[in-house]
């Protein structure tokens, strides 16, 4: 039977950003210097196929620190976390690495400047994520309050108009971000704005992939956990950009075959936090029900590196 023709237009860049690399990179050191178990707590990224295959090397995955016994070291997460999670570390003399993506940490080092000014932070993200509760955690109880919506931002109520700054969780859509941070300059004319972007390179850049591979295409899928807000993202950017249809799926075996009869053109990308293996995965799966042109739709190449933390650099220099 003669198989369909059908393109696949990869986005490029996809996949894993600078930040994921390095975290995976700590747990994978972590567990060569120190041997299994090492204790991470939350998901070090948000993948279940990266969790999975860390968790086989030894990996062991908690929710809080007193899950994490004192005498194995434990390591933070990609995503942040608030300051009391280390300080209760060392009160339990815990031996910890912070994976935390330099790019959330230089948000975090934002709001401490702002709040040693004297300013109150306003912060753009979603309750509950990992980044956010670990930002807002930076600073004292009351001093970041969290908007989500062009709408929470009438009803916002600051210490003093004059003596605010905002920041931004670094996984948002540009576009969504843009509109909220409008609001917020109309009503506090006087807020401070980050000197530079707090949504990360990464991000911007996966977006602006599947913008521009959006005209070409009936459908987009996004290669990503459910729970990965940039891989959310990218769905919701795709679906402005006029695509039919736009699934999220965290490998080929989530794809809905019946959403995609008839079409001829579609687009795969990939959140910041999506191994490439599970892209190929992707590609096999429409081999074996299309006649497959794959073609690369490459809007800037990446260059950004990471180095993990010297703790760990020591130990692989170490003959």
């Amino acid at each position: 039977m003669t198989k369909p023709p059908l393109t696949l237009y990869l986005a490029a860049p996809r996949g894993f950003c600078a930040g994921v690399d390095r975290a995976i990179k700590i747990v994978e050191m972590a567990l060569e210097k120190w041997g299994a178990p090492v204790y991470v707590r939350h998901e070090i990224v948000h993948n279940k196929f990266v969790v999975d295959r860390l968790r086989d090397m030894g990996a062991v995955f908690v929710e809080e620190l007193d899950e994490a016994p004192t005498d194995r070291p434990v390591i933070f997460s990609a995503h942040g976390v608030p300051k009391s999670v280390p300080a209760e570390a060392e009160r339990r003399n815990m031996v910890y690495v912070d994976a935390t993506c330099p790019l959330v940490s230089k948000v975090h080092l934002e709001a401490e400047r702002h709040h040693e000014n004297g300013l109150q932070m306003i912060m753009i993200g979603h309750a509950g994520h990992p980044e956010t509760i670990g930002t807002m955690g930076q600073l004292p109880e009351g001093e970041v309050l969290l908007v989500e919506t062009v709408e929470d931002v009438a009803g916002l109520d600051v210490r003093d108009p004059e003596r605010l700054a905002y920041i931004t969780q670094t996984t948002l859509s540009i576009d969504d971000t843009a509109a909220i941070v409008a609001a917020l300059r109309e009503r506090f004319p006087a807020i401070n704005i980050p000197r530079k972007e707090d949504i990360c390179y990464a991000t911007t850049n996966r977006q602006g992939a599947v913008k521009a591979l959006s005209d070409r295409i009936e459908a987009l899928l996004v290669i990503g956990a459910p729970n990965s807000s940039n891989s959310r993202r990218l769905v919701e950017v795709g679906r402005a950009a006029g695509c039919r249809v736009a699934q999220l799926v965290q490998r080929a075996t989530d794809i809905d075959w019946d959403s995609l009869q008839g079409v001829t053109a579609v687009g795969v990308a990939a959140g910041a936090s999506a191994p490439e293996v599970l892209v190929d995965e992707v590609i096999a799966a429409f081999r074996e029900r299309f006649d497959t042109t794959v073609e690369l739709v490459e809007t800037v190449k990446e260059r950004v590196e990471f180095k993990v933390p010297r703790i760990l650099r020591e130990t692989a220099e170490t003959p």
